[in-house]
């Protein structure tokens, strides 16, 4: 696997231009944003060495090289999913390559559940930290060419992205929450019970991706902002009431273009 590594790495860097330092994972319905990414070399993950396919809905599957925030930067249209059928390694595997590329500083950006009772559909959560109820992608022999055996995850979500980033939304007038992201396998929604579950051991917002690339790029030094929507409230069920998949897209479509313009300017100031 190892080669295959240097492989899709060395297969990408004769595709893309300058030197990025930052990438982006965009989730669910957030794909959007890779449309603000200016002079845009689009390389379908089917092309791509080694990648295996985004299958969840609202994931177009697509690596996009350009300018945000005038800065050269990498952005995934889309990600990998443990509940696709991937391995951890699979699931994780474009973060190790971006390592290869040079890559220094992670965003990454999810649709989640609103599990604290204050926040609403809409939106946007800084994560602040995680509780992983994922299989730890770490586990097997470790790859000494990325990062120790035994990474610290104290300041997962770096502190100074953090605090700049809610500088940046106050002078944009952009109401911002904070919280814990809870991840699970999924693909089933969340019961009342385990929304109940979660919250009362911290979680603020609930969904099936991203500590798993968190964990990966913090092993290998890379370091990482984090920003959900928050697709739909699971604290209050109505008679009515389902969780539904293209609710989810739609309400981060929604939410997609103020991501934008924050996730931009904080690239600009990197």
């Amino acid at each position: 696997m190892d080669n295959q590594y240097k492989e899709t790495a060395e297969y990408l860097a004769k595709r893309i231009a300058g030197n990025p330092e930052t990438a982006i994972i965009l989730g669910s319905g957030l794909g959007s944003l890779a449309e603000q990414i200016e002079d845009a070399t689009i390389i379908p993950y089917d092309e791509i060495p080694h990648f295996v396919r985004s299958t969840a809905a609202g994931h177009k599957g697509n690596f996009i090289c350009g300018k945000l925030g005038g800065k050269q930067v990498l952005a995934m249209q889309g990600r990998f999913h443990y509940y696709e059928g991937y391995t951890m390694e699979q699931v994780t595997y474009p973060v190790r390559v971006m390592k290869l590329l040079g890559i220094k500083n992670l965003f990454v950006s999810n649709a989640a559940g609103g599990i604290n009772t204050s926040f609403k559909v809409g939106d946007l959560m800084i994560i602040k930290d995680h509780v992983n109820m994922l299989p730890n992608p770490l586990i097997g022999a470790n790859k000494e060419e990325f990062g120790p055996r035994f990474p610290d995850m104290t300041r997962a979500y770096d502190r100074a992205f953090i605090q700049e980033m809610e500088a940046i939304a106050a002078e944009k007038n952009i109401p911002l929450r904070k919280g814990v992201y809870v991840g699970l396998t999924g693909p089933s929604y969340e019961t009342p019970a385990e929304y109940a579950f979660y919250g009362k051991a911290g979680g603020d917002a609930i969904g099936m991706s991203t500590v798993p690339e968190v964990i990966v790029a913090r092993h290998c030094g890379i370091r990482v902002f984090g920003m959900s929507v928050i697709t739909n409230e699971g604290y209050h069920f109505a008679d009515d009431f389902v969780n539904d998949a293209n609710d989810v897209i739609n309400a981060a479509n929604r939410a997609a273009g103020q991501m934008s313009v924050l996730f931009s300017t904080l690239i600009s100031r990197i």
